[in-house]
């Protein structure tokens, strides 16, 4: 394959808010469900794809919102996670997956090393270019930067019997300078389940986003995974981003990561 995007297909990257004057930068590794037409539907049915293995349900309704609330730009993945994993290294065991969640994927089957090449060089790259241009510019022009990467998690994963607790998830690896704060308003201003690490915790090694965009910057941030079954409509979408955007700004200024 020499080629994957064509006629019809959306950009690998979307950003909303570009120049938004806020400290806060959002991304969302997993917001999309384009497939390229040069794929088809990757052997799945439009139900299997729109599962939570195709793509972070909701969070781009919430962050959205959020982006637009706070007036902070937002640099978005529009291809589902089963085309490649925007938030995997590619070559990775995770970044091509030919089976998700007991699902399996045929699209992804006997790929040759060039057709996970092409992959990689026409969506992730570009996604992970225009945030690294993003907050290379940022620093050039002295704007402070705090990185929120949105994420939403399924209630259940593998067939586990028991549904996840945690409505939210704050995930951080070394550096809790934002995480510590969002957990502290979370737990005081909410009655919300947080989870500190859960449902995941950042893997150094096969983890892009955090380790590259944050702690390889040396810039604050904080990951977060919102429970699906609670944004999968519009309504939920709308509460979360009412809650956060009272919330986000204060955990920045709580931080102190921002000079007065």
């Amino acid at each position: 394959m020499t080629g994957l995007l064509g006629p019809g297909d959306p950009e690998a990257v979307a950003v909303q808010n570009p120049d938004g004057a806020s400290p806060i930068v959002f991304i969302s590794d997993h917001a999309g469900l384009a497939i390229p037409r040069r794929l088809g539907r990757l052997g799945l049915s439009d139900a299997e794809l729109s599962r939570h293995i195709g793509w972070d349900i909701g969070i781009q309704g919430v962050t959205s919102i959020l982006s637009d609330r706070l007036k902070a730009p937002y640099i978005y993945q529009l291809y589902s996670r089963l085309v490649i994993d925007c938030n995997r290294q590619a070559g990775s065991a995770q970044s091509i997956m030919e089976r998700s969640d007991g699902t399996d994927v045929p699209g992804n089957h006997g790929l040759s090393e060039e057709d996970k090449k092409v992959r990689d060089v026409e969506i992730l790259r570009p996604y992970h270019d225009c945030i690294r241009q993003t907050l290379d510019e940022r620093l050039q022009a002295g704007q402070p930067t705090v990185i929120f990467a949105m994420h939403s998690c399924t209630p259940q994963l593998n067939g586990d019997a028991a549904p996840r607790p945690w409505q939210i998830g704050v995930i951080a690896h070394s550096d809790w300078r934002i995480g510590d704060v969002l957990i502290r308003l979370l737990e005081a201003e909410t009655d919300l389940r947080v989870g500190r690490n859960k449902p995941y915790s950042v893997n150094m090694v096969m983890d892009y986003t955090v380790p590259v965009h944050c702690e390889g910057r040396r810039l604050p941030y904080v990951e977060i995974e919102i429970r699906q079954d609670l944004i999968g409509e519009a309504g939920g979408q709308k509460q979360w981003a009412d809650l956060l955007a009272g919330i986000l700004p204060r955990v920045v200024e709580g931080s102190g990561v921002i000079a007065a």
